[in-house]
């Protein structure tokens, strides 16, 4: 099963590491949460996380962001189906703290995954037929 998030927070991949370059190491900080959330349900497999830029009004964000932002594109596999639903995500990513002022482009005052606020959603799920 294919699933795939879109996110306005920086979840750039780098590797880093503690001793190295202090926005590099916060960007994979990101990443890291998002695989560790996931993970608390299942065992991933990731297949990509690429960084767009774009209009995004209908990608489902809240209301609070709009026009072109630049988001990120994650997406992963799970071995079985129904073993996480997007009920499920959306729960397990509320209020989740992340690291900000990055390479984001929309505001995000709260410091935290948002995703079931009308006006600050900043993280979505979909789930992809195979």
């Amino acid at each position: 099963m294919r699933i795939k998030l879109k996110t306005l927070v920086d979840i750039t991949e780098t590797n880093a590491r503690r001793q190295d370059d202090k926005k590099l190491y916060s960007q994979q900080a990101n990443y890291n949460t998002v695989l560790q959330t996931i993970g608390l349900r299942v065992n991933l497999s990731p297949v990509y996380c690429k960084v767009c830029v774009g209009e995004i009004d209908t990608l489902g964000f809240g209301k609070s962001y709009t026009g072109k932002q630049r988001y990120w594109d994650f997406c992963f596999e799970v071995d079985y189906e129904g073993a996480i639903n997007q009920e499920m995500l959306k729960n397990d990513f509320d209020l989740i703290p992340i690291i900000t002022d990055l390479d984001e482009t929309a505001s995000n005052n709260n410091r935290v995954f948002r995703t079931s606020c009308k006006n600050d959603t900043n993280i979505v799920f979909n789930f992809l037929e195979d």
